[in-house]
């Protein structure tokens, strides 16, 4: 089954993390943070962003970001951050990527970038916008990887309350 991982890089605001949390559970995303944090796990913040959906999620907690890299050797990582030189639309994710993201006031560090230019990728906006917010970040690179594996184990269709659809 596709496994699709998001990774926050040092998180600084507990509304955007309880935010991606939530995106991760209802997608079935595991969710990996990499500390410091700007914030304590426990922030009602954080909590309520998230809403009830905490029971859904998948996720794991590392010290560093050298022990997420030790702890996940061999995955495919794709770094998301405004100083990319492609469009995060350019890249076929495969099965088991790893989707990037840096902390909220810096991204993700230079060096790591420059390292990996074949996979470092950004969302295309004005060039007067320093950047997007950061679950929004998240949420449009998670729907694009889930939309090129057709979307596997989400519901893909509503229902009304009152009314049945005509099919």
């Amino acid at each position: 089954m596709a496994e699709l991982n998001i990774v926050l890089v040092e998180p600084e605001i507990p509304q955007n993390t309880g935010n991606i949390a939530r995106t991760c559970a209802a997608t079935g995303a595991r969710l990996h943070i990499v500390k410091p944090m700007g914030f304590e796990i426990d922030d009602k913040k954080l909590k309520r962003a998230g809403l009830d959906y905490w029971y859904l999620l998948d996720i794991t907690y590392y010290e560093s970001l050298d022990e997420f890299f030790d702890c996940t050797a061999g995955g495919q990582y794709y770094y998301f951050s405004t100083k990319a030189p492609q469009k995060y639309t350019d890249i076929k994710y495969p099965d088991k990527s790893y989707i990037v993201f840096g902390k909220e006031t810096k991204g993700l560090p230079e060096k790591l970038l420059y390292e990996n230019p074949d996979t470092t990728v950004r969302i295309p906006m004005i060039s007067d916008a320093r950047s997007l917010n950061l679950s929004n970040s998240v949420a449009i690179a998670a729907y694009e990887v889930l939309r090129q594996w057709d979307y596997p184990k989400l519901l893909s269709y509503g229902k009304l309350r009152e009314y049945e659809w005509d099919k």
